[in-house]
């Protein structure tokens, strides 16, 4: 297998599973270049229906290089509203074109404005508001600008193909976490998790504040490495770039300190509680895909079980054109179902799976849990270090080892369409295609 780029390394991901060349090329050398368009899973009723039983507007957004929250704020001063009334299933990539729901709270159709390089439908109305995770998953049409090898294209989808099993024309790939849940520029997000789960909060606190990284501007990496040389908080905030809003509320808060534990975990929180929840969400996804790599290491298959391994169900209420793993519902498959479950895989019906580890993860057994063990073992965390205070904690859950999906592709411009399962990332397609830099993806 070939190895994997140094950055995905450091992330966990350790090889690719095609070992033909890369295409290379460019991703967004315009925002049609890359197209996402939801898939829905959301209910609604019609339009005029009584406002007081459904006071949510449903739209359906097009939006062009427009950030998700950027537009959540913008459409939301429009209307008069607060930025809490405004709500959505998935966070899209700003430097693309894309399609998905939106939510207006107490709004009616006639208030809809008009907001440049946005397209606004409205569909329906729904008793609650959309929320994180309200979709199936997402529908991606990518056009690849100046590709060295495009004729790669083809020899790299079959062997994505054989990943697969072979048994139809759909491709796979590992289900890796991408790049850009790590950072693509200073993947440093998973580092600050495993310090929390360790209970060394004064290491998390200088991981993120501190830790300078080769691929940031040269004064960001000045700054970061006087706070690494001195412990100065006081002369560092003076000294940090106004960008950096996060590192400076942690070092404010550390100036009115002792330095003791509770300060050190103190100004981890003066972060959104999102960020808290993604340090500590980034490490389970940094062990997944060391334990992914592993089992790819070791020659474990990916589209079948073998004894010990925990396999999850179909979300029986994804639409009827996309697979949707219900990491809900899982069964620990032993040598005497081996058979009828790789059957279950075989339909597509069930998936291997491998552990986001939390305080309520219980481990494959056999060879799987061999390789999750070594793991833990490796990064020295067990699931009861996953028992943190306040938005830290994590019960954890399990995510299917690989993606399936049927793939389209053209050659002039080569041209990638597929579609993923909610949770799941296009740059772990992508990066098997073009083998370039995480950055460029």
């Amino acid at each position: 297998m070939r190895d994997a780029h140094p950055v995905e390394r450091s992330v966990g991901i350790r090889q690719y599973v095609s070992d033909a060349d890369g295409t290379s090329g460019r991703l967004r050398a315009t925002p049609e270049d890359f197209r996402v368009r939801e898939l829905e899973q959301f209910e609604t009723a019609p339009v005029d229906a009584n406002s007081d039983a459904y006071p949510h507007l449903v739209v359906r957004v097009t939006l062009r290089s427009w950030d998700t929250n950027d537009f959540a704020g913008s459409v939301s001063d429009r209307l008069g509203i607060s930025r809490e009334r405004v709500s959505w299933a998935g966070t899209k990539d700003k430097h693309a074109v894309t399609t998905q729901l939106f939510t207006f709270d107490g709004i009616n159709p006639e208030e809809v404005p008009d907001i440049s390089d946005a397209t606004i439908e409205v569909v329906g109305r729904a008793g609650r508001p959309i929320l994180f995770g309200d979709l199936a998953g997402n529908a991606f049409e990518i056009v690849i600008r100046d590709a060295d090898r495009p004729e790669q294209a083809a020899p790299i989808a079959e062997q994505l193909r054989d990943f697969a099993g072979g048994n139809d024309d759909a491709i796979a790939v590992p289900n890796y976490f991408g790049q850009q849940r790590f950072g693509s520029h200073r993947p440093v997000t998973h580092e600050v998790g495993l310090a929390i789960v360790r209970g060394d909060w004064e290491q998390a606190v200088l991981t993120y504040v501190g830790n300078p990284s080769e691929r940031e501007p040269e004064r960001t990496r000045q700054e970061r490495a006087f706070v690494d040389r001195t412990h100065d908080w006081a002369e560092a905030l003076e000294r940090f770039p106004r960008h950096l809003g996060y590192e400076r509320a942690m070092l404010h808060r550390l100036v009115e300190g002792d330095e003791t534990e509770a300060d050190f975990q103190a100004a981890l929180e003066t972060v959104p509680t999102n960020l808290q929840q993604l340090f500590v969400n980034a490490a389970q996804s940094y062990l997944f895909n060391r334990i992914v790599s592993a089992r790819l290491e070791r020659g474990l298959p990916f589209d079948r079980p073998v004894a010990g391994d925990v396999v999850c169900f179909a979300d029986s209420d994804a639409p009827a054109d996309l697979v949707v793993p219900d990491q809900s519902r899982t069964q620990r498959v032993d040598k005497d179902r081996i058979a009828s479950v790789t059957r279950h895989c075989e339909r597509g019906r069930a998936f291997v799976t491998a552990p986001l580890v939390g305080t309520e993860t219980e481990l494959a057994d056999g060879k799987p849990g061999e390789i999750e063990r070594e793991v833990l073992d490796a990064v020295g965390v067990e699931p009861d270090d996953f028992s943190l205070p306040g938005e830290f904690d994590s019960s954890g859950t399990r995510r299917a080892v690989a993606i399936r999906t049927d793939l389209g592709l053209e050659t002039d411009p080569l041209t990638l369409s597929f579609s993923l399962p909610r949770g799941s990332y296009a740059t772990v397609v992508l990066r098997e295609f073009l083998k370039a830099d995480p950055a460029d993806l």
